[in-house]
């Protein structure tokens, strides 16, 4: 199971090394990123939902699903400090909300793509996004969401 998590994170990874190296438009690369979790989600989905439920049996996949879901908190925090300082963020606890967004991620992706009868990948990133945007950039949210319609 460790080395199929590993494997989806490497999908995640890639799919937002972008947006995580502060590189590009930030709502494109955003968007883009978070395009790259829901088809990551969409092809792991099962995975997910089965480490994930057997992390609340066994003390060892306990720790391999946190490690998996706090890799990704520092470097959203690091990308949300950035984008705090060049005004662009509003300013909070950058490491709480990142961990609180991507605990969502793993919650919602888990819920929709963990067993056969899975979401619909556009629902699913449509709302994803609607909650990324309107908390990190807040200051023209409705012209980010718009992008994502286009």
């Amino acid at each position: 199971m460790e080395s199929l998590l590993d494997e989806a994170k490497g999908g995640i990874v890639e799919g937002a090394r972008t947006w995580l190296a502060c590189e590009g438009d930030a709502v494109t690369e955003l968007q883009n990123s978070l395009r790259a979790v829901v088809d990551v989600g969409f092809e792991h989905g099962t995975i997910l939902k089965a480490v994930s439920d057997a992390a609340t049996r066994d003390e060892r996949l306990e720790i391999v699903w946190e490690t998996f879901l706090s890799s990704f908190d520092h470097v959203v925090s690091a990308r949300i400090e950035h984008d705090q300082q060049n005004g662009i963020t509003p300013e909070f606890n950058s490491f709480h909300v990142a961990r609180a967004l991507n605990r969502m991620d793993a919650a919602i992706l888990i819920k929709a793509f963990g067993t056969p009868n899975k979401d619909d990948k556009d629902a699913v990133l449509s709302a994803i996004l609607r909650v990324w945007l309107s908390t990190l950039y807040p200051f023209d949210a409705r012209a980010a969401i718009q992008l994502n319609k286009g």
